[in-house]
């Protein structure tokens, strides 16, 4: 990366993020839009140029989620990554949200399109969440990571992991890898999936608004400052550790609330026959 200022170009999709990041940055709504602000970005380079000249920019990175908590909406990776090849840019995933509940094997939505880790840059995730721990991770080429280690505060300041953390994602690497001697992790990241879409299945039957992917293991959202009066969310994260009976019991508990205040305002067609949990095919399966 270089540190001459205004060489860096970030692009940052889709929409649903607050506060700046970057001096130079640009929010793209969708796939679409992204590509058209590449095709600008190449086109008319850097602003603020003398009259009659042209500077274009030395690197350009997409920055993306794998999926987006604000409504649990999934990345369209292989999109992404066909425009980051077509137009030589660079990609920065974030997995905060996908990495451990995502996928065939929990490895993320790298996995769960089947896509080739190596046309992502820049893999980034978190510690906290599916590992139950603390801090993160970045994953790229050599060369990328040795710099990191070399030039960041984070790396150069900071102080060691607890050795219990460190053992804690090992253990849960270990797990989803099945190198336990068990396929307790697969059994985790099937019951994840179905668990999620047995929700939204019900919450659709319920006739409640629902964004995000179906896949996604995060529902609904946020209220005021976070979004307008007028827009608030509920935000639900489920867990392979819920049980079908959990689940019924949330739902009921949100059919009542709903009934109450009046949150039925789905507009989709409601198919009220029975869901059999068992039978529920996930992508597994596919």
């Amino acid at each position: 990366m270089s540190k001459e200022d205004g060489d860096l170009q970030f692009i940052v999709e889709p929409n649903n993020l607050y506060g700046t990041i970057f001096n130079e940055k640009l929010l793209a709504i969708d796939v679409r839009h992204l590509e058209q602000i590449l095709q600008e970005a190449i086109y008319y380079g850097q602003p603020k140029q003398p009259k009659g000249t042209h500077k274009p920019w030395k690197k350009i990175v997409i920055i993306v989620e794998g999926v987006y908590s604000m409504e649990g909406t999934i990345v369209r990776l292989p999109e992404i990554i066909a425009l980051k090849k077509k137009y030589k840019a660079y990609l920065y995933l974030d997995e905060a949200h996908s990495i451990g509940a995502m996928g065939k094997h929990g490895r993320g939505v790298v996995d769960y399109f089947q896509c080739d880790p190596k046309d992502v840059d820049i893999l980034m995730g978190t510690f906290t969440k599916s590992f139950g721990s603390a801090g993160g991770y970045i994953a790229g080429t050599k060369k990328l990571v040795t710099y990191l280690r070399d030039q960041s505060y984070a790396s150069k300041h900071a102080w060691a992991m607890p050795p219990p953390l460190v053992a804690q994602i090992i253990s849960v690497l270990n797990i989803l890898m099945g190198r336990d001697g068990t396929n307790e992790g697969q059994k985790r990241i099937e019951t994840l999936a179905r668990n999620t879409r047995y929700f939204r299945l019900r919450l659709e039957q319920l006739g409640v608004i629902i964004h995000g992917n179906e896949d996604s293991p995060l529902r609904l959202e946020w209220g005021y400052p976070a979004t307008p009066l007028t827009e608030g969310r509920i935000r639900i994260c489920l867990s392979a550790a819920h049980t079908k009976e959990q689940l019924d019991y949330a739902l009921e508990v949100i059919e009542k609330v709903a009934d109450e205040i009046g949150l039925k305002y789905s507009r989709k067609s409601r198919n009220l026959t029975p869901i059999d949990y068992n039978r529920i095919r996930i992508y597994q399966d596919l």
